[in-house]
């Protein structure tokens, strides 16, 4: 027993130095807890674990004095976690902020705070300072969103206010038990209400000096960008300067999915690393045309001082996703460690990023875009960090390319698994695609990019945005090419609830771990992937909605609706792994049996008695159908409590609403409890009544 003590003293010993990258890891498990909860912990909660984690924090300090230094990160460790559950909750509660409770037809008021485009095409506006008829202010979202279904009316004005006649609605839950929560996603952006209107929008008032001026700067970008170069080419460039994609096409997006270069449309870490990359070498050379500076200025220092105001503007302007944030302060911890003449891309300067991610957005753990960006990152330091350590010969024309193909494919396989958990497909030509693609981003796009921005002040921009144009022109003719490659498109169906975080964990391992231990992550992987191949979709799928109903068959699943409910149809199919359409889908429902789908009043009032045994369904009210009787009914009523259902193989019944729990995103209600700062004042205030204490 001593001797395995002694051993697993020594392997600690040997990660000294080495785990300040697990610092966000542990963070994120105490993040990934809280969103785990089906209760919402209250302020005497957030306390305890406030508490707790500064406790097990000082412990691990009087383990350093007792010679326990084995013990001390452990104990911090362990504070992480707790604190990682208490920033979560704190933030669920800061951002809250009124939900529609009904739905509402009448005048809508705002100001466009976001331009973007919806899964049906159609311009979508973001608005906030909301205003909404006979509801009172207490209970107005602070925030709506509002697709243009009809005609446009005046012209849109970013930070203009607006108003129209539209329908809206409270932020759905999954479309299914365990996917994706778009309410708790709407959540965390302040969203109250999504909707359509089929009217024009009028502009009541025109943008205030100062208010959204960066938002307004950003949409004048995307306008001079799609205004100098046509069609898609110009949206291609209006998205990866400003971060604009409401002029992208469907058809293009679905070429750049399939060809595995949709990243290019998000501001990441290729573009800001490509931009900054351009800027500290062009200023590095500049400034070293001049001898005195070369000579006796930190010339190094200044082109990475001068790169880092390039990235901030960059981050500004391209309207702050959470990739582009990511992507920022791995750029700035690069720059600054070589302004302090520091070696900069390690693994502390990733950790470094995440922890200042998840710092300032916890909710942001859960997004695919968090998670393909720090696998690739991660992956990337990881492989080059060892091949460093062989002298790799990176210098050279072949040096070149072959660190090219290999980055490429590093970056590949590392996100491959998470693209495949969250949107259930695999790029087969994505490599290749990358290839032929990248290259022309860094060398020609960017460039061309950056000095199209600094000369349109002159309106001297035309020649450097034809340039980018010609690199775009190219990146989209590759990803149509590939697309339309047979086989380029592979899907998989959807993980278990554990199995991404397996896979995450065990990945982690290998990347953090130092010593042979390391390749014990490889364990949680192949588990994980065995859990995945062996997964199991439900039987029987029923939209919160009632207006979809979807039945495994041998032939795949059977959808009761050939056009109606395209959204939820689309991703139910995508969670099979069934590339099919939902026309497809809906011409194997006759072979269903014993469960039955009815939709409207008429229907429902016609609707006879089930088989014994049998299933029905209602998108109104069970009282509409009076001689439906002998089955187990849902209607309306019964599945907006329970949110969307699905009845497994074994026959048991999971709901959405029992998966999500009691939470602040669907329960708004809870948000309105006193905060955690207000409670101990009032409860300073009940013990020692003394003037001004809880006031």
């Amino acid at each position: 027993m001593r001797q395995v003590a002694e051993r697993l003293r020594q392997a600690a010993l040997v990660q000294r130095g080495h785990l300040f990258p697990w610092v966000p890891v542990c963070l994120g498990v105490g993040i990934g807890w809280y969103f785990a909860l089906r209760v919402e912990p209250g302020p005497g909660a957030r306390l305890l674990l406030v508490v707790l984690a500064a406790g097990l924090a000082l412990l691990g300090l009087w383990a350093v004095r007792r010679g326990m230094g084995v013990l001390q990160p452990v104990l911090l460790l362990l504070a992480l976690v707790a604190g990682g559950v208490a920033l979560a909750s704190w933030r669920a509660q800061s951002v809250a902020a009124p939900v529609l409770s009904f739905r509402y037809y009448g005048p809508i008021e705002g100001r466009i705070v976001g331009i973007d485009r919806s899964a049906s095409d159609a311009v979508r506006l973001t608005l906030d300072h909301v205003r909404l008829d006979r509801v009172p202010p207490a209970r107005t979202p602070a925030r709506v969103r509002l697709s243009l279904h009809g005609p446009e009316g005046t012209r849109i004005r970013p930070g203009g206010r607006v108003m129209t006649t539209g329908h809206l609605s409270p932020p759905g839950g999954a479309v299914e038990p365990g996917g994706f929560d778009f309410r708790r996603h709407a959540w965390f952006q302040r969203l109250g209400a999504v909707g359509y209107t089929r009217v024009p929008v009028l502009s009541v008032a025109l943008p205030s000096p100062g208010a959204t001026r960066i938002f307004s700067a950003r949409m004048a970008l995307s306008q001079a960008f799609q205004r100098g170069l046509p069609g898609e080419t110009g949206a291609f460039a209006a998205a990866v300067t400003a971060g604009d994609r409401s002029g992208m096409g469907q058809e293009t997006l679905l070429a750049l999915r399939v060809s595995n270069l949709a990243h290019l449309l998000a501001i990441s870490g290729l573009h800001m690393g490509l931009l900054t990359g351009f800027v500290f070498l062009a200023l590095r050379r500049l400034l070293a045309l001049s001898e005195r500076l070369a000579l006796y200025w930190p010339v190094r220092s200044l082109a990475a001082a001068g790169a880092l105001a390039v990235a901030t503007v960059y981050l500004a302007l391209s309207g702050g996703a959470i990739a582009t944030e990511r992507a920022y302060v791995m750029a700035a911890v690069v720059l600054i460690a070589a302004m302090a003449l520091r070696r900069a891309l390690t693994l502390r300067a990733v950790a470094l990023a995440a922890l200042v991610v998840l710092g300032l957005r916890p909710e942001a753990l859960l997004s695919p875009g968090f998670q393909m960006s720090f696998a690739a990152t991660l992956a990337l330091v990881w492989i080059f960090a060892l091949m460093k350590d062989r002298d790799w010969p990176g210098r050279g024309p072949g040096g070149r390319i072959a660190t090219l193909v290999i980055s490429s494919a590093v970056a590949g396989l590392a996100t491959a698994p998470v693209a495949a958990a969250h949107f259930n497909q695999i790029a087969h030509y994505g490599l290749l695609a990358n290839l032929l693609s990248v290259p022309v981003m860094g060398t020609l796009v960017m460039p061309a990019a950056l000095v199209s921005v600094l000369l349109m002040p002159l309106g001297l921009e035309a020649l450097p945005m034809a340039v980018m144009g010609w690199g775009l022109d190219w990146i989209l003719a590759v990803a149509r090419f590939t697309a339309a490659l047979e086989g380029a498109r592979g899907t998989v169906p959807a993980p278990p609830a554990g199995a991404l975080p397996l896979l995450c964990f065990g990945a982690l391992v290998v990347f953090l771990w130092v010593g042979w231990g390391r390749w014990l992550g490889l364990a949680p992987i192949l588990l994980a992937l065995v859990l995945w191949s062996r997964a199991e979709r439900p039987a029987v799928l029923i939209a919160e909605t009632g207006g979809l109903v979807g039945v495994m068959t041998a032939e795949g699943r059977a959808l009761s609706r050939e056009r109606s409910e395209s959204f939820t149809a689309q991703v139910w199919l995508e969670n099979d792994g069934d590339a099919g359409a939902q026309a497809e889908a809906a011409s194997r429902w006759s072979a269903v049996p014993g469960i039955r789908h009815v939709t409207g009043k008429r229907a429902a009032a016609g609707a006879g008695p089930c088989a014994p045994g049998g299933l029905l369904v209602l998108n109104v009210a069970a009282e509409l159908a009076p001689g439906a009787a002998g089955c187990e009914i849902y209607d309306l009523a019964r599945l907006r409590r329970s949110g969307a259902v699905a009845i497994l193989g074994n026959g048991r019944v999971v709901t959405a609403a029992a998966l999500s729990g009691t939470r602040f995103w669907n329960t708004p209600e809870l948000s309105r409890r006193p905060g955690l700062l207000t409670s101990v004042r009032a409860g300073l205030a009940h013990r020692w009544p003394v003037a001004g204490v809880g006031g």
